[in-house]
């Protein structure tokens, strides 16, 4: 699975196991259709293993941890299961290791989906997956958002009440240490965060960036997108399921000389397997889905300098994710290149609907500028991107594009 996307449920019975490197705490939490618990009884974990319909698993050590669900047995008004892990060590970071959900079958332990959250670094938990219940059918969503301040930020977001310490009165002598601030539901030690400062406290932290963050819809008109922010293409409540065009463009910097880039998107299944790639030597794919307009060789002049035309009413049902990249097949260097840009247009009207600006350069000569994920309700998402990689080809990003999902 890629982030955002979604399946249904084929059984009532599943069980979603998180692996990693290091050791994981993984717990469940039973949401409300406001987002939020009943009550701390809601939060299941290793320290309060079963609620109503949820159950914490252990591995024992030698086998990842487990949130089991059983659909049939989730009371009603609960409409949403949320899956979270963090690292066991007081503090660690997701930064090199790379979390997998496995959802399964909890009868048969059959793997229904697999999904990892890609690019991760100072977040210390993760939801990483959520089970919902929309029109009366469960499914499942790939999440992978994170947050910098650990599992106390996760069960404070999600209404899990957090003892907060009295600000002591000021010490004559030097204080004693502070204690930690600790959840009700089981008094977990590791749902900790500081002690509240005698001055008035800040803010709590934000969520770490993650995919899906600052998402946003059409409904004000043109979105201009930051690195990593997120649009669902609906305007009006409804998707926008009709013909759009990626327009992608750039200049030669500082008056240089011609840039012969390459835009081209790749397509992906939904277990981010490669399906086809769309570029200046293959102008249509997906049965006439996408085309290509064809390469440009210099950059010259203004406006696109390359357009790849999508049909998102006739993508087929195994193609979720499409990934827009642009390459220097002659080995020009991104920092050669000026007001590179990618903007979605409504084909039909030409109206611009969403841009991204690359705003920084590396020295490399590939990039990854925008994704397009579809989502189970048949919406699509476009995410902003600029992560630059070492690639001449298309051929050479479909890897590293497939992990950026």
């Amino acid at each position: 699975m890629t982030p955002g996307s979604n399946i249904p449920l084929p059984t009532a019975h599943v069980a979603v196991d998180v692996a990693a490197p290091v050791r994981l705490d993984v717990s469940g939490l039973l949401l409300t259709a406001d987002g939020k618990v009943r009550s701390d009884d809601d939060f299941i974990f290793y320290n309060q293993p079963a609620g109503p319909g949820v159950s914490y698993r252990s591995g024992g050590g030698t086998a990842p941890d487990a949130i089991v669900v059983d659909t049939s047995a989730v009371p009603a008004g609960i409409e949403k299961i949320v899956v979270t892990a963090s690292p066991d060590a007081a503090g660690q970071s997701f930064q090199g290791i790379e979390p997998t959900a496995t959802i399964r079958d909890a009868g048969s332990g059959g793997a229904l989906a697999t999904f990892t959250p890609p690019q991760l670094g100072a977040e210390t938990a993760l939801v990483i997956v959520e089970i919902y219940l929309r029109n009366g059918a469960w499914k499942v969503r790939a999440v992978g958002q994170g947050y910098a301040n650990g599992l106390a930020g996760i069960a404070t977001d999600f209404g899990v009440s957090v003892e907060e310490p009295a600000p002591a009165a000021a010490p004559v002598a030097a204080p004693a240490p502070p204690a930690p601030v600790r959840a009700h539901a089981g008094a977990d030690p590791r749902i900790a965060a500081p002690p509240v400062p005698a001055a008035p406290p800040a803010a709590p932290p934000a969520p770490a960036a993650a995919p899906g963050s600052g998402k946003i819809n059409l409904d004000k008109g043109k979105v201009s997108l930051q690195k990593n922010q997120t649009v669902s293409l609906v305007k009006g409540g409804r998707p926008l399921l009709t013909q759009v065009k990626m327009g992608l463009g750039w200049e030669p910097a500082y008056r240089g000389k011609d840039i012969d880039l390459d835009a081209s998107v790749i397509a992906y299944g939904p277990n981010r397997n490669h399906l086809d790639s769309c570029y200046f030597g293959k102008l249509s794919i997906l049965n006439g889905a996408i085309k290509h307009s064809g390469d440009n060789l210099t950059g010259e002049g203004a406006g696109d300098d390359e357009v790849i035309v999508v049909d998102l009413g006739r993508i087929p049902a195994e193609a979720t994710g499409l990934v827009f990249t642009v390459n220097s097949f002659t080995g020009q260097k991104f920092t050669e290149v000026a007001k590179a840009y990618c903007r979605l247009i409504d084909a039909a009207t030409d109206e611009e609907l969403v841009r991204f600006d690359l705003t920084s350069a590396e020295p490399q000569t590939g990039v990854m500028m925008a994704k397009l994920i579809r989502q189970f309700s048949g919406e699509w998402e476009m995410t902003g991107l600029g992560e630059f990689v070492k690639s001449r080809t298309v051929r050479g990003m479909v890897k590293p594009a497939a992990k950026i999902l």
